[in-house]
Parts: structure tokens; C-alpha cells; sequence
């Protein structure tokens, strides 16, 4: 693809392009890490009080701009208001956080022999965060708020279809007084600007979110430069469904645990098990809560789910749901935009590609289990290990099957798995490191180690 080929945005309920952007070349990235490189030494040179600061003043910027940057978020992703205000408002809350963390990254005493020895937290340098197009706002905020909090400088390459809101984001914080070259949004082709951004030797750290197909081919191309790499990936999470849990309450939440973002969600519990002795009255109880999900225009505060992002996504979808595969259907607009109905498959084989491949998209299976022996098995039973949720009145049963579980995020009579003060990643081919929590900013850092010598002539 052409280095100088432009990004067209399309709104996809509609169809339409909403905006041209230019795509950045491998000379833009060069150029970039140069101004980032100065930015970055005068922003770590800073009082760690006066960043703190301005990563405040940053997040109020983001905070009179909600409705703006949600709107923003409607045209290029799709999401329903509901949630792109949500968005901006988690932009707004993880740079508050990460403010807080700027003046509390201490390095530590340790005791030895004949001195004093002590660790020292400094900032690589100029992190590059490549952010996907399912959530652009929160997910670059994952990485750009920690990286500035502990004294880098970050170039962000949005994805391809959704470039609009990084862009606005970086111009807020000039607004609010973060130095120009400090924050850098580089909107592009992932073969040309991510290429470039990936195995450019200015960047100290990639973080990537995204498939795990090119994760892995992030993570061959920074091994060359040994480049440290935070990887988040994708997810084919269960939803676990024993027969002593409130089963009301498990079905009535099933649908948005996969329907949410229109399925766009590494996160998604598009595996459902239950156990047997409940499996037909869960059925039962599900066909309802997917029928009533209404779909259509993402503007429109009453819409619970919106369009798929793009023609390709939505080919993808259609590939995995046959004819010959029974289930539930909801209902989905027709014409212009790019629409699928939420779809629950029953019946299905749990070695098929729909039961273990991430459809990325409005489709969960439904898979009956006898026991926690065999609930476990199933869910462990994919090359992923994001998320997922167990439902049990047994608090023993919870413990032991989150334990059992390989993923790094289980939830228990709840499907929440993503808080930006808790730490997020993932097991097996979901990812490499964590994200979030108190600990985001350490991952932004190199530990030096200080030995001073105590022992001398006495005088």
C-alpha cells in the first residue's frame, strides 16, 4: 500500500466518509521521534508536582470536551453515545490516576554491606502506543497516560478507521500545556507508520493492542532492537453458568457480555457454558434478553448496539454463522451501513471455529457442561486467556474455578473485567504484560541501581 495513500473515514452506520486524513510516512515517524526525543528531556526534567499538574489540567480539558469527543467516536466507530461518552470520560479518569502516580514512583532502600544501595524509577524515553479501532480512546489512554506520568514522551498511531478522536486528544493537550512534540498522534497504515514506529531505534517501548496475528509480528520485528513490548491481544472468554446460580440474573446479563461494542471486544464472553441440569431453562430465559436488544443508529440514546466498523469486519462475522447452525437471532437494520443481528448458536461442535476462534463480532455459543471438571476444561480449551466470568451461589466453586481458569481477568457473578486502577492482560496468545492499575507507570521505566560506598578512614 502507498505510504502517501490517504485515510478515508467512514461513518459505519451510514456508509459515508466523514473525514480524509493524510497517513504518515516512515519520514514523518523519523521526524517525530526526533521532536519527541526533545520533548521527552525537558518533560522528565520537570518537578514531578509540575507534571503532575499539567496531567491534570490535560484531563480537564478531556472533561469540558466529552460530548465533542463522543460524538466524535458515534461517526468513526460506530459505538452508541451511551458509550463513547463513557470513553471519554475513562480518557478523563486514567490521566487524573496516572497524575496521581507521578510524585509516588519511588524506588526502594535496600539493605547491604559496608554503603547504601537504592533504585532510581527513570522513563525509557519515547514509548510508542499503536491503538486499535474497537475502543480508540480508552485503549490509547491505557498506555499514553502512564508513559507521560512517568516522564516520556509518546507517538500514537491510531487505527486506520478511527483516527479523529487521537487526533482532537492531542491537541487538547496542547491546550492544556503539555509540550509541543510531547504527545504526537500519527495516523497511518499499520505496514508503513506502525512498521516504522515498531522497528525504529528512538523507541524504547512498543505498546500494541490488537490480533494476535500481528501482535506477534510486532513483537519478531522490536526482538531485533530488543525493544520492550507490551502486548494485548485477542480473547474467546467463557461465561461459566452453574446449575446453583441465579439463573435470572446470568441470562439477563449474558447478552451484553458479548453483545457490548457490538462484539468488538477482546473481552466478549462469546463462550457460554452451562451446566446441563440448567442448560434448557437458560435457553429459555436468553431467547427474550437477545430479542429485545435493539440495534440500530449508534446517535440515538435508545440504541443498545450499533454497526460492525467496516465491510471486512463484517464478512468476517457472516463467515463463521452457516446455515446449518441453529440458535437465536435478534434483529438488525437493513441498507446502508454495517449491520449484524445478535446471534446465539446452539448445537455446535466445541472443536468448531466459531466456538474457538475470536469472531470479533455480535455471536456467542452456547455449550452445556456436566460438571466443574468439565466446565473448566471448556474454558480452558482455546489458545486464548483474557477474560471471563463464573456464576455460582458457591463461593468455594467461585474460588476454585477462577483459579483453575487460565486468564488473567475472572469475574464472579459479573462480567466487569476492565478498571482502570486494577491491572489488565492476558495468558497464552492474549498477551504479554499488564496494563492499568498502580503499577502502570513502573512499565514505563528502567530500575537503576546506586551503590554507595559508607566505609573509609575514620578521621
Amino acid at each position: 500500500m502507498p505510504a502517501e495513500h490517504p485515510l478515508h473515514v467512514l461513518n459505519p452506520a451510514t456508509e459515508e466518509i466523514v473525514a480524509t486524513v493524510p497517513a504518515a510516512t516512515a519520514a514523518d515517524v523519523d521526524a517525530a521521534v526526533v521532536r519527541a526525543t526533545r520533548a521527552q528531556t525537558t518533560w522528565a526534567a520537570l518537578p514531578p508536582a509540575d507534571r503532575a499538574r499539567l496531567l491534570r489540567r490535560f484531563a480537564t480539558a478531556v472533561d469540558e470536551h466529552i460530548e465533542e469527543l463522543a460524538q466524535l467516536e458515534v461517526r468513526e466507530a460506530g459505538h452508541t453515545i451511551g458509550n463513547a461518552r463513557w470513553e471519554a470520560a475513562n480518557v478523563r479518569d486514567l490521566l487524573d490516576y496516572a497524575a496521581g502516580g507521578v510524585e509516588r514512583l519511588t524506588g526502594r532502600q535496600i539493605p547491604v554491606a559496608g554503603g547504601l544501595d537504592i533504585t532510581i524509577l527513570e522513563p525509557l524515553g519515547v514509548v510508542g502506543v499503536i491503538a486499535p479501532w474497537n475502543f480508540p480512546m480508552p485503549i490509547a489512554a491505557w498506555g499514553t497516560a502512564p508513559a507521560l506520568a512517568a516522564g516520556n514522551a509518546v507517538i500514537l498511531k491510531p487505527a486506520e478507521t478511527t483516527p479523529l478522536t487521537a487526533l482532537r486528544l492531542a491537541e487538547l493537550a496542547l491546550e492544556a500545556g503539555l509540550p509541543e512534540g510531547l504527545l504526537q498522534v500519527l495516523p497511518g497504515h499499520g505496514p508503513v507508520t506502525g512498521a516504522a514506529l515498531v522497528e525504529h531505534p528512538g523507541v524504547a517501548k512498543i505498546v500494541f493492542t490488537g490480533s494476535t496475528s500481528v501482535g506477534k509480528q510486532v513483537l519478531a520485528k522490536g526482538s531485533a532492537l530488543l525493544k520492550r513490548v507490551t502486548l494485548e491481544l485477542g480473547g474467546k472468554s467463557p461465561n461459566i453458568v452453574f446449575a446453583d446460580a441465579d439463573i435470572e440474573a446470568a441470562a439477563a446479563a449474558a447478552p451484553m457480555s458479548f453483545l457490548d461494542n457490538s462484539g468488538q471486544d477482546c473481552c466478549a464472553r462469546t463462550r457460554i457454558l452451562v451446566q446441563r441440569a440448567v442448560h434448557d431453562r437458560f435457553l429459555e430465559l436468553l431467547t427474550p434478553a437477545i430479542e429485545a436488544v435493539t440495534v440500530g443508529d449508534p446517535a440515538d440514546e435508545k440504541t443498545d448496539m450499533g454497526p460492525l466498523i467496516s465491510r471486512s469486519q463484517l464478512e468476517r462475522v457472516r463467515s463463521y454463522v452457516t446455515d446449518d447452525l441453529g440458535g437465536i437471532q435478534g434483529t438488525a437494520p437493513e441498507g446502508p451501513g454495517f449491520w449484524f443481528p445478535p446471534t446465539v448458536l446452539t448445537g455446535v461442535d466445541p472443536h468448531a471455529r466459531v466456538a474457538v476462534e475470536e469472531v470479533f463480532g455480535p455471536v456467542a455459543v452456547v455449550l452445556p457442561f456436566e460438571d466443574e471438571a468439565e466446565a473448566v476444561a471448556l474454558a480452558n480449551a482455546t489458545d486464548y486467556g483474557l477474560s471471563g466470568s463464573v456464576w455460582t451461589r458457591d463461593v468455594g466453586r467461585a474460588l476454585r474455578v477462577s483459579g483453575a481458569v487460565r486468564a488473567g481477568n475472572l469475574s464472579v457473578n459479573s462480567h466487569s473485567s476492565v478498571r482502570y486502577w486494577t491491572p489488565f492482560g492476558g495468558f497464552k496468545q492474549s498477551g504479554i504484560g499488564r496494563e492499568l492499575g498502580p503499577d502502570a507507570l513502573t512499565a514505563f521505566t528502567e530500575t537503576k541501581n546506586v551503590f554507595i560506598s559508607t566505609e573509609g578512614s575514620a578521621q
